[in-house]
């Protein structure tokens, strides 16, 4: 099964968040379901590993006192996904049997605020044009998914890009 970017959003979305081995697992359950196939772990690594680029998905290191697992990052829908639930995975939360996480807005919006803050610092120092505008895209996105405030970054990227 190779699932897009908007597909691991909506898979992860169907639990609120997942580690990248529930994430796996789930969508080996729904390949498993459409037509018997699998997983390829290195398709499925690149695939995770361009939606937290794009910020399709965004990775949460949770506390401890939140209850959940402290071993592993969550992967949750980020701010530029459109989550699409693939076919075959509607059932997977009740195979599962994984309960729906509640996930804190502003934690979460201060995890992806930092990953952006990385994410403009990397394409100021390439002068990655195409990607700093994107990213002044991503900030709009990310304003309106958590309780954060982007406008230095946005500056910056635009202020750069007039140079």
């Amino acid at each position: 099964m190779d699932a897009t970017a908007d597909e691991l959003a909506g898979v992860v979305d169907l639990f609120g968040g997942l580690t990248r081995t529930e994430l796996e697992r789930a969508l080996a359950e729904a390949a498993y379901r459409a037509d018997g196939g699998s997983v390829e772990a290195a398709a499925l690594e690149t695939a995770v590993e361009d939606a937290l680029e794009s910020f399709a998905l965004v990775r949460y290191e949770p506390d401890a006192d939140e209850g959940l697992p402290d071993d592993e990052a969550l992967l949750v829908a980020g701010p530029t996904a459109f989550p699409t639930v693939p076919e075959d995975a509607e059932d997977v939360p009740h195979i599962l049997e994984i309960d729906r996480r509640r996930l804190d807005r502003e934690a979460l919006g201060e995890a992806a605020s930092e990953r952006l803050h990385a994410a403009v610092d990397s394409a100021v120092a390439a002068d990655d044009t195409d990607r700093m505008r994107t990213l002044i895209d991503v900030t709009y996105d990310l304003e309106a998914w958590a309780p954060i405030d982007c406008t230095d970054e946005r500056r910056r990227l635009e202020e750069r890009l007039e140079e």
